[in-house]
């Protein structure tokens, strides 16, 4: 006798009427809806000029979230003012369900709102790299930074605003005045405009680099604010390669076109040319099919490269060949910059090299040829997955670095070191010598740290703080992954003012030089490859004092000097107790008679010494800082 399915026996109702029998709680159905856990929104994986061909038009998965027309979001705003031709464009609704069928509006040059979608939707997939990476919330800077600066508006911190049409010009830039990131358009050039007709209108804001780059530049402000002051030739070299990195590493999650690459550069992607469709002979292609293109993983923003004459990207991730004189002889930011980018793709190619050496010898020991360029589809796929799971794991060690870095006057020797003791931290056991990858590269180049004993993994690590060498941090409150309460906040800033002004030596400082403050504090968390949770918490020092121009310019400077502290949580022991928070790394930057009189030469020499605004009387007597501050406005200007 088969027995019937879902029977059970009866539920006696102790006198219970039969409409309340009837009215018992259904315990197997949901009664909300789940809220979807991404939105997915169609982007160009480069720009408008790569066309439909190799993945170009993708769809990016971001984290979901009511949009109002816009789209606004809690942290993302789109302002769409034609500042050139004064005029707001239609915002796009992005909640529309027509658009959510869709995934949103599909790629268009030439209609406004899909510009609109597009740079929110890669400024929300970059924050959200950010944030898996160092295993915290971002928050946007929102403070007043300096004497001289205009006010902060209420909640500024929580959104950053994004100006897809910002104005008529070829830059695009961060403006921490504005909270926000502006997109301009331009003409492309009628002689050399590449894959562009001439004098094209070319927009900033489809380019996907140049939505990443400029978000980086937002998100490091938010992280690091005094990166914003360029004390030494490194600091706005450093902002620009580190943009220049995370853009660029965002081109091995595109599947489609890592594939083609590998099969038309026979899995060496460090090459700058892909192999051709169709060979051609002596005299040059004669069609389009013969012409070799550029490799598009390692260029950076085509379109707006060859629309200003350049005649390909803006930048290369590789560069020229190594030369430790170009450090001295390289000024500009971007170029200066393009040394530290070449040297962490240099590791980041030796790396996948490495683990991608043993794939070739089996597939030859499987009595597979590998002849030129050309290799099958099966061993591009295994490449593939190396290819992008090597580049997601160098871009996360680059930023989590960010925390290991002192928090005023980064050089790039400063960033070596920050980045070894990152990898070392979160990767103990170096398998694939990635460490020694990194330190080769920066050594072929000529980067080397300041007051390193030698150039070992073991000299350049930051020293450990000894246990029991600084005191507790008691009364230090982590919150959670989501972020710390106001309440949170305002404990442990009194605890680490407290902690800085009782251990000033210690740390670094000099307490007869003033109050040291704390501006910024970020609890992280991450699994650990032992399978533990482990929660530190980023904290910058800062003590500022004002140091005189004397005769070669108007006024003071600022003259910071910090520290960084990396301060651990440690778990419960046997009993159950929960151990103090213990300082493991002050990573600092201390106040010398020589570090200042560097900055004031820098200073002077970049004609930050003379205030026009003091000279012209427009503050008063007060201190003008904002000349002491990026302006990327300028420093992007033709990008």
């Amino acid at each position: 006798m088969s027995q019937e399915r879902f029977s059970c026996d009866e539920v006696p109702t102790d006198g219970g009427s039969a409409a309340e029998d009837a009215a018992q709680t259904d315990i197997f159905s949901s009664a909300a809806i789940p809220t979807p856990s991404a939105r997915p929104l169609r982007i160009f994986a480069f720009d408008p000029s790569a066309g439909r061909l190799v993945g170009n038009h993708m769809t990016a998965a971001v984290r979901y979230e009511e949009l109002k027309p816009g789209p606004v979001g809690e942290r993302i705003a789109v302002i769409d003012y034609d500042g050139t031709n004064k005029t707001f464009y239609q915002p796009v609704d992005l909640d529309d369900r027509r658009l959510l069928v869709g995934g949103g509006l599909a790629p268009c040059e030439s209609d406004p709102r899909f510009h609109q979608q597009m740079v929110y939707a890669v400024a929300s997939d970059t924050l959200q790299r950010f944030e898996r990476a160092l295993g915290r919330r971002i928050h946007w800077r929102g403070t007043r930074r300096c004497e001289g600066a205009p006010s902060v508006p209420r909640g500024a911190a929580r959104c950053l605003n994004l100006f897809p049409h910002a104005m008529c010009e070829a830059n695009a830039f961060y403006s921490p005045d504005a909270h926000g990131i502006l997109f301009g358009y331009f003409k492309a050039n009628r002689l050399n405009q590449g894959r562009n007709l001439p004098g094209q209108t070319v927009f900033t804001c489809l380019s996907h680099d140049i939505i990443a780059h400029e978000t980086t530049h937002a998100v490091i402000d938010g992280i690091r604010s005094f990166f914003m002051e360029p004390t030494n030739i490194d600091v706005p070299a450093f902002h620009e390669a580190i943009s220049d990195v995370v853009a660029l590493f965002s081109h091995f999650s595109h599947r489609e076109v890592l594939l083609d690459t590998l099969q038309k550069t026979g899995g060496r992607l460090f090459d700058d040319q892909l192999r051709s469709e169709a060979l051609h002979h002596a005299g040059g292609p004669r069609i389009q099919a013969q012409t070799s293109n550029a490799n598009p993983l390692i260029a950076l923003a085509m379109q707006f490269g060859d629309a200003s004459g350049k005649r390909g990207g803006l930048r290369s991730a590789l560069g020229m060949v190594p030369n430790p004189k170009d450090l001295t002889s390289m000024t500009e930011p971007h170029e200066r910059g393009s040394i530290l980018v070449a040297a962490i793709f240099d590791a980041f190619f030796t790396v996948y090299l490495r683990r991608t050496a043993d794939l070739f010898r089996i597939y030859r020991a499987g009595t597979g040829v590998v002849t030129g360029p050309d290799i099958p589809g099966p061993l591009a796929n295994a490449l593939a997955d190396e290819a992008s799971k090597t580049a997601d794991e160098f871009f996360a060690i680059c930023v989590r670095a960010l925390d290991y870095c002192p928090p005023v006057d980064i050089t790039f020797g400063d960033y070596l070191r920050a980045i070894l003791t990152a990898h070392l931290d979160f990767e103990p056991v170096d398998r694939d010598g990635a460490r020694d990858a990194l330190m080769e590269a920066f050594r072929l180049r000529g980067i080397y740290p300041e007051a390193a004993f030698g150039f070992s993994e073991e000299s350049l690590f930051w020293p450990k703080v000894r246990r029991g060498a600084l005191p507790d941090v008691v009364g230090l409150q982590f919150g959670d992954p989501n972020g710390l309460t106001k309440e949170e906040k305002d404990n442990n800033g009194d605890v680490l003012r407290d902690y800085a002004k009782q251990n000033a030596s210690a740390l670094g400082f000099d307490r007869a030089k003033g109050s040291i403050s704390a501006p910024s504090f970020h609890p992280m968390f991450h699994m650990g490859n032992d399978g533990r949770l482990y929660v530190d918490m980023v904290v910058e020092l800062i003590q500022t004092t004002r140091e005189p121009f004397e005769e070669a310019g108007t006024g003071t400077f600022p003259m910071r000097n910090g520290a960084t502290l990396l301060i651990s949580q440690d778990p419960p022991t046997g009993e159950n107790e929960r151990p103090p928070p213990r300082v493991r790394f002050v990573i600092s930057k201390p106040y010398t008679p020589e570090r200042a009189s560097r900055i004031k030469n820098y200073h002077v020499s970049t004609g930050r010494a003379i205030s026009e605004k003091r000279e012209r009387g427009l503050v008063g007597g007060a201190e003008d800082d904002t000349r002491f501050q990026l302006d990327f406005a300028l420093l992007h200007a033709g990008i």
